[in-house]
């Protein structure tokens, strides 16, 4: 298929009188959106242009539907607003004035700054900054890897999503899948702990409502009442960053009251009696002041979950957001071997499945061209990094942006624009739209959508490989993150045989195709179906860890765990290109509790001043800050707004629809009052991804949250945000 590519900027293109294929075609697609459900699409083409984008109704877990963010796709593919040139900065850093100019000057001025900045500085000057704004393995997460590794650039180390929660996970259970979330249907308790299913994972919701119509008990544990929370059986309110006394609180119960699966302790983990002795100390009526759940709720909530079998966890990503996010989870692992909860199908822990995806990881990483010792710098703070508050050196002098907009997803926002205005930094991004962060840009290259490129796809959510067929010709002069990448490395004088892969080699390298998990699934096979599920057990009998078996040293569960001595060290998985775990200081063996870094209890000098908690969790219609910009998607997710209790609301003055100023020492936004008793007395919210070009005050929550990382695997720490909110006196336009 073949469309014109010298169309005007932001026109829809329209194809040629003469063609060979038919009027009108499906196509069968994937979703790239960084989201557990990676739903199987159907295409529809009629003259090259795209008319129609839905779910398919033959992939089980997708069933025929897309959520809110992805059912309006063909918005975002012909929006007016698309980068469809590569352009350069013709006005003042942060303007948006930008000028056309070709894919060959584009390039070159690239590998021209690249190359200066290598030869004052050193190529550690310059860093990447991506993550996934699309989940495709060819041209996701790791698709500059092998180029930065090859150019000598600064590791760019990426954990603000599941790094601290993979990593006290492994420890305790391995890199294991867990349970199939079809499984769900035979589960006879279901506990959500910090997620908001319906607005995050929705093609899970349908399994937990068939299991709860079959009599199910469904609990949700969060400090919002959310979507999910309204649809569950209870729902406990928690105070933010105390899930990890929750969770050792409910083992205490379950030791001390004999609810064990004596059993299952001995035959398929370690450290029991080591577990018994340290959750002595934390029974539930501590928990209970620790977390503000009533002592009987606690008691109530470790009985059923151990005495309904088979039992279930869902924990999502905010989990590990806060001081001691990784021992939360630690705690929550160890759960479902101490009842046995494993034994049967629909009973255990579903983390991330995307363990059981054979990815050839190493083919994308190409660590063998990094050259030992080269500086990490984590993303989460590069607002310092940008700015001198890591004391780099050398500093950063080039800045290369794709799958990202860390003007709105990285914390220290004051700081990252800060960063990004600096007249020394050479700054390039590709994307979809001018961004926040593209409009403080040298270069903006034009990057292709699904529709527009082929990919194949894992998911964190099921287990199905899907794959993406390309719909239509790429519009204007967009082009796929794997042709940029060539380019440049072409540009740079790479000859290495890693940059010269096509699409399809890159897709072909992208499995272990020998790996048990892939029997029956090729390539072919995968573009004719669109989906095909891994090589495994069906759902009504896929127990992977009745007889153990899990991917630890031991083979077992680990209450005491053997990789504690290996300190805080981050996963390859979330680090560019490296193969070093980092080890530092030994880390406890036992789940313990750390408290929040940031609350009433923990900083009290700290609380006179800003004595409201702040979650920022997903919003329902945007992916992190993708779709923010659209309209449709602006209108379901409505004007920014901070939820606040009514308690809180009435001490301040404080009534819905009036402006408020929402600040601590690090910054500050302007948001929307609502006034809400879905969100617990002490704790405000404020959905993160609306863009900061659409805000009142020019700022987001990003502006307030710490750059301080957790406990385990450098992850974020959002939820340590205490905050204080004030009536913004006049109102902002």
């Amino acid at each position: 298929m073949s469309i014109v590519s010298d169309t005007p900027a932001n026109a829809v293109s329209t194809p040629p009188l003469e063609r060979s294929e038919p009027a009108e075609l499906t196509v069968l697609g994937a979703c790239p959106q960084d989201c557990p459900d990676s739903c199987a699409m159907v295409v529809t083409v009629s003259d090259g242009v795209a008319t129609s984008v839905s779910g398919s109704k033959s992939m089980p877990y997708t069933n025929g539907g897309l959520c809110v963010k992805v059912d309006n796709y063909l918005d975002k593919v012909y929006s007016p607003d698309r980068l469809l040139y590569p352009m350069k900065r013709s006005g003042p850093k942060g303007s948006g004035q930008f000028e056309q100019i070709s894919w060959d000057e584009a390039i070159a001025t690239i590998a021209e700054k690249f190359t200066a900045v290598s030869a004052e500085f050193g190529p550690e000057a310059i860093m990447p900054c991506n993550y996934l704004g699309t989940q495709g393995i060819t041209q996701g997460l790791n698709v500059g890897d092998a180029f930065f590794n090859r150019l000598g650039a600064t590791v760019a180390e990426r954990t603000y999503c599941d790094a601290g929660s993979c990593t006290a996970y492994a420890m305790t259970v391995g890199d294991t899948a867990g349970v199939d979330p079809e499984s769900f249907v035979h589960s006879k308790f279901i506990l959500i702990w910090a997620s908001n299913v319906m607005s995050t994972n929705l093609h899970l919701w349908p399994y937990i409502a068939e299991a709860k119509k079959r009599g199910a008990k469904v609990v949700v544990v969060d400090p919002v009442k959310t979507r999910t929370a309204k649809a569950a059986s209870q729902y406990i309110p928690i105070r933010p960053g105390t899930d990890g006394a929750l969770a050792l609180a409910m083992m205490n119960v379950i030791i001390a009251e004999g609810l064990t699966d004596d059993a299952y302790i001995a035959d398929h983990t370690i450290g029991y009696d080591e577990l018994v002795e340290r959750v002595a100390g934390y029974t539930p009526e501590w928990a209970a002041d620790e977390t503000g759940i009533p002592v009987d709720d606690i008691y109530t909530l470790a009985r059923e979950y151990a005495q309904s079998q088979p039992s279930v966890i869902r924990i999502g990503v905010a989990i590990e957001r806060s001081a001691g996010g990784g021992q939360s989870v630690r705690a929550i692992s160890c759960l479902p071997a101490l009842v046995g909860a494993w034994r049967r199908p629909g009973g255990g822990l579903l983390q991330l499945p995307l363990w059981a995806f054979p990815v050839n990881w190493p083919a994308f990483l190409h660590t063998e061209l990094q050259t030992p010792g080269t500086r990490v710098v984590n993303l989460y703070q590069l607002g310092e990094a940008l700015t001198g508050g890591l004391e780099l050196d050398p500093p950063l002098k080039a800045l290369m942006v794709y799958n990202s907009n860390p003007v709105v997803v990285c914390p220290d926002q004051d700081r990252m624009i800060a960063g990004l205005s600096r007249e020394d930094l050479f700054t390039v991004v590709s994307d979809h739209f001018l961004t926040d962060t593209a409009t403080y840009a040298d270069i903006v290259l034009p990057a292709t959508t699904q529709l527009e490129q082929d990919d194949i796809n894992f998911s964190w959510g099921h287990l199905f490989v899907t794959y993406n067929n390309k719909s239509i010709e790429p519009r204007g002069e967009s082009i796929p993150n794997s042709e940029l990448f060539r380019r440049l490395a072409a540009a740079m004088g790479f000859t290495e045989p890693a940059f010269t892969r096509t699409d399809e080699e890159l897709i072909a390298e992208a499995y272990d195709w020998e790996s048990p998990a892939m029997e029956g699934i090729t390539i072919e096979s995968l573009k004719e179906k669109g989906w095909q599920r891994l090589n495994l057990p069906a759902p009504d009998e896929y127990a992977p860890h009745a007889e153990g078996n899990f991917k630890t040293p031991s083979g077992k569960t680990e209450f005491v765990s053997s990789a504690a001595a290996g300190g805080n060290f981050v996963l390859p998985l979330f680090r560019q290109g490296s193969n070093d775990h980092q080890p530092g200081q030994p880390v406890d063996p036992l789940p313990h509790y750390i408290a929040p870094r940031e609350s009433t209890r923990t900083n009290p000098a700290l609380a006179e001043k800003f004595p409201l908690n702040l979650l920022t969790p997903k919003s329902h219609a945007y992916l992190n800050s993708s779709f923010g910009n659209i309209e449709v998607h602006r209108k379901v997710q409505r004007e920014p707004s901070l939820l606040i209790n009514p308690v809180d609301a009435e001490a301040r003055g404080i009534e819905s629809g009036a402006q408020v100023r929402v600040f601590n020492e690090r910054g500050e936004f302007v948001v929307l009052a609502k006034v809400d008793k879905s969100v617990m007395a002490g704790v405000t919210v404020c959905s993160m991804g609306y863009w900061r070009k659409n805000s009142l005050s020019l700022s987001t929550p990003a502006s307030l949250n710490p750059t301080v990382f957790a406990d385990l695997g450098n992850a974020p720490t959002f939820s340590d945000t205490l905050v204080e909110v004030a009536l913004v006196e006049g109102v902002l336009a």
